[in-house]
């Protein structure tokens, strides 16, 4: 992915090396390596175990009064830095466009960076959790060592495989201002646990197909894909699926369990964007099966 010399974001907080003050209990190594493992043979997202554990809200749309200790604001120097300030540019560059001809106009979100654990709108979150997207804030939060654990623990390397973690949290933002979220999380409010991990999957596939939409249309303006990156970005999708984490987990596979989908699903639907570049064929929540 020829991705240096393209633009680079401004809308970078980079809180890498502050530490957090925060109630409950403080996870260490150890106490991660035991939540992911309960999370893995249970069918738990661990974000919730997290919560738990430590008495915060959920970090998918709960409230919190303290944001946390501000980062520097600007492009990062270092090259994992630039790489997520190119990235987050090229969205930005993309939902502009998408929706200037919707005749509405793309609010930027914030990209923060952070080490071991973070405070958001959303509450505390430890790196284990993963990338997330916190609605209250509009932001996208990450752990950069993510990368790493996606080479290693997931088997995915290379560049688009980060582009596509980044692009996928980027959705949840479009969503979000959509008016998609507000809809998915007042229905899950009305419906059962089954009804609602169905609605998350129906999320996370969507966000997995506007991933899609952006790397095709930035593609489109940038040439930079290049062979194998698609296959590792699709790579990254398959790796992550529910199915795929269940089974790796020693674990019968359990869809009614699943909240953000089977590898297959993933990869469906990421390809669907990268075909079309259109935002209207990522329904997900139309009556067609998943």
């Amino acid at each position: 992915m020829k991705w240096e010399d393209e633009r680079e974001s401004d809308q970078i907080e980079d809180r890498r090396g502050i530490r957090i003050g925060r109630g409950g209990v403080a996870l260490g190594g150890g106490s991660l390596l035991l939540i992911l493992l309960f999370s893995a043979l249970t069918g738990t997202d661990p974000r919730q175990v997290i919560q738990v554990v430590q008495g915060v809200s959920d970090v998918s749309s709960g409230q919190s009064d303290s944001p946390g200790e501000p980062g520097k604001m600007g492009t990062p120097s270092d090259a994992q830095g630039k790489f997520a300030a190119v990235v987050l540019a090229s969205t930005e560059d993309v939902w502009s466009e998408v929706f200037s001809e919707r005749g509405r106009t793309y609010q930027r979100p914030k990209l923060v960076l952070f080490s071991d654990a973070v405070q958001s709108a959303c509450g505390t979150a430890e790196a284990a959790v993963g990338p997330f997207y916190c609605p209250p804030d509009s932001q996208v939060y990450l752990d950069l060592s993510f990368f790493h654990e996606l080479e290693q623990r997931f088997g995915a390397p290379g560049d688009f495989a980060r582009a596509y973690v980044i692009a996928h949290e980027v959705g949840h933002h479009v969503q979000n201002l959509l008016g998609i979220a507000d809809k998915v999380s007042a229905a899950q409010r009305r419906g059962s646990r089954s009804d609602a991990n169905e609605m998350s999957v129906r999320m996370e596939l969507q966000a997995d197909c506007l991933a899609g939409v952006w790397g095709q249309r930035a593609n489109q303006e940038h040439k930079w894909l290049e062979p194998g990156d698609v296959e590792a970005g699709l790579a990254a999708a398959a790796a992550i699926g529910d199915d795929t984490l269940q089974r790796q987990a020693g674990r019968a596979v359990a869809p009614e369990s699943w909240t953000h989908g089977s590898s297959a699903m993933r990869v469906r639907w990421l390809k669907k964007g990268l075909s079309s570049g259109n935002i209207d064929d990522c329904d997900t929540f139309a009556d067609a099966p998943l």
